[in-house]
């Protein structure tokens, strides 16, 4: 066997560069055209705002009323990001623990599952105001508005999920004697962690709506971007209203973004056309 020398090494490393910078050619341009259709948007945008200044603010008019007044808009989005961490979280787990009795009982599921579906069909802008009248003008109607949103997409993925255990490995576990708990963590949660993620996918983002519409509807406390939205509308100020409208669109970025990097981590393991992705 020949003898590897520092010089070898050094040389074997020179050799990879070009692979490297090949991968980030190849990068750049495939995100070539996603940057030019931000950018057409973006010129598209500003001709029609400067033609019609009554209809949408230019982009400088929208970043200057963010840099004015960083203040309210910072305070409003914490609201808004309290509301979908909050409400968001109850909806998550309520939605997981529910799949998981639903799927030890399935007499449970065939009783409790239309009256989820009545639940879901049933627009949440009619309920957040029984809401307020049961629970007062704080935040938890708010919270229940955005839970409910989310609930549902993640007890229909989680559930499914659940349901994607192999028969087979069932059949082994329990000719052990394996108890439910020891089924439960041994074989369906690893497996409907794929769909769980995809639950969250679809759930996340529509947290964000959810919060939005609980404070254009539930009276009470003035605050977070949906209300900043709802009174800037009233005083027809398009630049605030617009940057409100950003400001929501970067809360739900944000969430996709931390959620890809944490299932990388989580689903280390998952295959690459896996559900979840």
């Amino acid at each position: 066997m020949a003898n590897t020398t520092p010089t070898d090494t050094k040389l074997d490393g020179s050799a990879l560069r070009p692979l490297r910078d090949y991968k980030l050619v190849a990068m750049a341009l495939s995100s070539l055209p996603t940057i030019v259709t931000f950018i057409a948007v973006a010129v598209l945008w500003q001709l029609v705002a400067y033609s019609n200044p009554y209809v949408i603010p230019t982009l400088d008019a929208i970043g200057n009323s963010l840099m004015s007044s960083p203040q309210m808009y910072w305070a409003n989005l914490l609201v808004t990001a309290q509301e979908i961490a909050i409400g968001a979280s109850m909806g998550i787990f309520a939605g997981f623990i529910l799949a998981v009795i639903m799927c030890e009982f399935p007499l449970i599921e065939r009783a409790v599952m239309p009256l989820m579906v009545v639940i879901m069909v049933t627009p949440v802008v009619a309920i957040a105001p029984a809401l307020v009248v049961a629970f007062g003008f704080g935040m938890l109607p708010k919270y229940i508005v955005t839970g409910l949103v989310v609930f549902f997409p993640m007890l229909v993925n989680s559930l499914a999920g659940l349901k994607e255990a192999d028969p087979r490995a069932l059949d082994v576990l329990r000719t052990l004697h394996a108890s439910r708990w020891e089924i439960f963590r041994d074989l369906r949660f690893p497996v409907s962690m794929p769909f769980f993620f995809a639950g969250l996918r679809i759930a996340l983002p529509l947290s964000v709506v959810g919060a939005a519409v609980a404070e254009f509807v539930a009276a009470g406390q003035q605050a977070g971007l949906g209300s900043l939205l709802t009174i800037a509308a009233a005083q027809a100020n398009l630049p605030v209203i617009w940057a409100s409208i950003a400001l929501l669109c970067l809360l739900g970025i944000v969430l996709i973004a931390a959620l890809a990097i944490i299932r990388k981590r989580v689903l280390w393991w998952s295959d690459e056309n896996a559900v979840g992705r």
